[in-house]
C-alpha cells in the first residue's frame, strides 16, 4: 500500500517541484503542476496568463531571455478546504538574476485543486502575485 502524503505537506511538495522546475528552466516538469485552465496574474503589470498552454509559452519566452530571472515561492501558510477537495496557499515570492542578486519581491496567492480526492494529484489552478520590492 502506498502512503499518500498529508495535503499540506502535498501542497508544499508541489510547489518545491516548481520551483525547481522554474530554477533549471524545465518546461516539461512545470506543465503537470496545472490545471487545464490555470490562471496566473503578473506581480507587476497585472497581465493575466490564462491556460496551461498559455503558461508554459511564456516560460518557454521567459527560460530562453538572456539574463532572465528566476523566481522563487515561498509557502507560510496552506489552508486545505474540509469540504471540497481545495487549497489556499499565501506566501512570498522573490526574483533574482543569475548571480543570485534579488531583483523583485512580493506576495502571493494559490488556489490548489486535488485531482484525485483521497491522493495527492495537487495542481495549481490560479495564481495572483503582486510586487512590493
Amino acid at each position: 500500500m502506498v502512503s499518500t502524503p498529508l495535503p499540506d505537506l502535498a501542497i508544499r511538495l508541489a510547489r518545491a517541484a516548481f520551483n525547481r522546475a522554474l530554477a533549471a528552466g524545465d518546461v516539461a516538469a512545470i506543465g503537470p503542476l496545472l490545471a487545464p485552465a490555470a490562471l496566473l496574474v503578473t506581480g507587476t503589470d497585472s497581465a493575466v496568463i490564462s491556460g496551461r498552454k498559455a503558461q508554459i509559452l511564456a516560460w518557454k519566452r521567459e527560460f530562453a531571455a538572456p539574463g532572465r530571472t528566476t523566481y522563487t515561492r515561498t509557502p507560510e501558510t496552506i489552508t486545505v478546504s474540509p469540504v471540497e477537495p481545495i487549497a489556499m496557499e499565501h506566501g512570498r515570492w522573490t526574483g533574482t538574476d543569475a548571480d543570485g542578486l534579488p531583483l523583485a519581491s512580493g506576495t502571493y496567492a494559490a488556489k490548489w485543486r486535488n485531482l484525485a480526492p483521497g491522493g495527492a494529484q495537487w495542481v495549481i489552478e490560479a495564481e495572483i502575485y503582486v510586487t512590493l520590492g
